[in-house]
């Protein structure tokens, strides 16, 4: 796992909105806390006892994470984005139209 995607993981502890339950919560109502997983993007933390647990995020989520560990698993990928992250933060972009088919 490369730095930059620690830093991703850390980026949606922090922002994300996340939710809690106990394991006999979850049980009784598996289906409202699938619903606000998701439709509203939130994560799910299932306690599962002292220092265990389980985390549940909607399959839409779990993707762009792949994607993004992928995204950051060459040096070459990396250094391509951090280059367009600072020529976007310096103002040195483009923007074009999309030609609809």
């Amino acid at each position: 796992m490369t730095i930059h995607f620690l830093y991703v993981i850390l980026y949606v502890i922090k922002y994300k909105k996340m939710i809690t339950a106990t394991i006999s919560d979850f049980r009784k109502d598996i289906k409202h806390y699938f619903s606000k997983v998701t439709e509203n993007f939130e994560t799910l933390i299932i306690h599962r006892g002292k220092n265990s647990g389980v985390v549940v995020i909607s399959l839409e989520e779990y993707n762009a994470l792949r994607t993004t560990q992928h995204e950051m698993s060459s040096d070459r990928n990396i250094a391509r984005l951090d280059s367009a992250i600072k020529k976007f933060k310096k103002g040195d972009s483009f923007s074009k139209e999309l030609i609809d088919l």
